[in-house]
């Protein structure tokens, strides 16, 4: 029994042996607490501070403890900012890219090769394009001049102002052309594990094409919808350059999201305290939607 016993008794782990060969990580340890974790902690160490560019809290900073989060919850300016995030974020990414990618994707399964690769060279080509590039390029699309004017001119309708009159919209828009190629191939992917011979089989027993895109080719490519929105979300929600080029912010707040707020804040009032604060509170967003796609997830597919 006792012999039984001993042999059964774990074996203690050799330290040094743990520790020498664990050695070769440490460049990259120490890589990673210096560049990821390090800005991390002094972001956070911020947010508690008065740390200013100028004027208070520029000499000296100070511990102020919850103040910058109290102070940003009980701004209107912040919430009106908070609003707009999620209206940008809601029509752009969840219904915009989301829908137009799924379109796109299923278009491009019936299509020929050829007008697929076409298709999806085109659409990939505005992905690629740098923010800056994309945000002017809607912006002599839109602004009074531009293309589209042209067009309703043309036609014979009135002028339209979409930068000034629909600054939101007009900047969802743009986040949708840009962003949609990103979603098509997510879902082009997920379609291919589709099986053909399912999809007839439904056809032969008399499902439409709603009806077998509801009951088998949902429930199939579950996990990449809700992996695609929670990936777009988080993307939408830090989007600053196609903004802040095409609007500024404005008309005077009207499409100033959050990402601007923030900068406006930090760099044009030089209050870097109150605007680290506001970014927690944007990754505070950005972690409840994430935690929100999770848990829509069946059980058996979190595992």
């Amino acid at each position: 029994m006792t012999a039984t016993t001993a042999a059964q008794a774990p074996a203690k782990p050799d330290l040094r042996r743990t520790a020498t060969r664990g050695l070769p990580l440490a460049p990259a340890v120490v890589l990673l607490v210096l560049f990821l974790a390090g800005p991390i902690v002094y972001a956070v160490y911020l947010a508690f501070t008065n740390r200013a560019l100028r004027g208070e809290g520029a000499d000296t900073t100070d511990f102020v403890g919850l103040a910058n989060f109290t102070d940003a919850l009980s701004n209107p300016e912040f919430w009106n900012s908070v609003v707009l995030t999620l209206v940008f974020t809601i029509v752009s990414a969840i219904i915009g890219q989301n829908i137009l990618g799924m379109v796109l994707a299923l278009l491009m399964r019936r299509a020929a090769k050829i007008v697929a690769g076409i298709t999806g060279a085109i659409v990939v080509c505005a992905w690629i394009l740098p923010e800056v590039v994309a945000a002017y390029l809607w912006t002599t699309f839109l602004g009074d001049e531009g293309s589209l004017n042209r067009i309703l001119g043309t036609l014979g309708l009135p002028d339209q102002n979409w930068l000034f009159a629909l600054p939101i919209l007009a900047v969802s828009f743009a986040n949708i052309w840009r962003g949609a190629a990103f979603t098509m191939l997510m879902y082009t992917a997920a379609l291919s594990e589709v099986s053909t011979d399912v999809v007839e089989a439904a056809q032969i027993d008399g499902a439409g094409a709603v009806r077998r895109f509801v009951s088998i080719t949902v429930p199939i490519i579950r996990r990449t919808i809700m992996t695609n929105l929670m990936l777009i979300t988080l993307q939408t929600l830090s989007v600053f350059g196609l903004i802040f080029i095409m609007t500024g912010g404005g008309p005077g707040t009207s499409s100033q999201t959050l990402p601007l707020y923030m900068y406006e804040q930090a760099f044009s009032f030089g209050q870097l305290g109150y605007g680290t604060a506001v970014a927690l509170l944007l990754l505070l967003i950005g972690a409840l939607a994430s935690i929100a796609y999770l848990r829509m997830l069946p059980r058996e597919e979190k595992m």
